[in-house]
């Protein structure tokens, strides 16, 4: 079986090697990126009706900030999120399943909302008769391929890829150590992500959620059909 590489950072990077471990994957992972909160000025909780959370890392990272904001609902991404919110105090109105605009979408006009993400963030249209801000509250840093690693790339492998920044650090990772991309698959949580990783690679599949079970389950599958090749 083709070996599959992590690199998102932690704390998601350890949940997602032991997934794919139950999952029978051989799997190696390091992460490439270190979370780090960012100060961020606290809006008046009284301009907004709701908050619009896509990241769990929010909370994680979002530091004493975010008590102030206790009294407003979240319209979190997914379930993971939605877990952290709880948490941290906050009230769930609602949890996507197919990405951040829809939830976007699906928030009723005449509410004020309050965006609190990372710096590499997705960029959203607020639907008719919603309004939008935006504030970042953590950054994620990228880190250089390290060496064990690099070797691990010179050999068929399936790459996942959970961001389209951790996709844009990957590929410039790849092409300065000289690792050749037509040797690696690359399985992504969406299009947007594998529109940056860029093109060259031996085979991309995208998940039909960004989730990890569905990106893992597009991981198996290339790990082997890959293998068969």
């Amino acid at each position: 079986m083709v070996r599959l590489i992590v690199i998102r950072p932690e704390p998601g990077h350890a949940g997602t090697v032991a997934a794919a471990r139950e999952m029978g994957l051989d799997v190696a992972g390091v992460p490439l990126f270190a979370v780090a909160p960012r100060p961020w000025p606290v809006p008046d909780p009284d301009g907004y009706d709701a908050l619009l959370i896509g990241s769990a890392n929010v909370f994680r990272y979002g530091g004493t900030g975010l008590h102030c904001l206790h009294g407003l609902p979240v319209h979190a991404v997914g379930e993971t999120t939605a877990q952290q919110a709880r948490a941290h105090g906050f009230a769930v109105r609602a949890t996507g399943a197919g990405g951040l605009q829809q939830v976007l979408a699906a928030i009723p006009a005449g509410t004020r909302v309050l965006r609190l993400a990372g710096a590499e963030r997705v960029p959203l249209t607020a639907p008719p008769g919603v309004t939008l801000d935006e504030v970042v509250v953590y950054a994620s840093e990228p880190r250089p391929l390290p060496d064990d690693l690099a070797r691990l790339l010179r050999e068929p492998a399936v790459v996942a890829l959970h961001s389209a920044e951790a996709a844009r650090h990957f590929a410039a990772e790849c092409d300065r150590l000289g690792i050749d991309r037509a040797r690696l698959a690359l399985a992504t949580i969406g299009p947007r992500v594998s529109s940056a990783a860029g093109p060259g690679w031996r085979a991309v599949a995208e998940a039909g959620s960004p989730a990890d079970l569905p990106l893992l389950a597009k991981a198996r599958d290339l790990c082997h059909t890959l293998a068969g090749d």
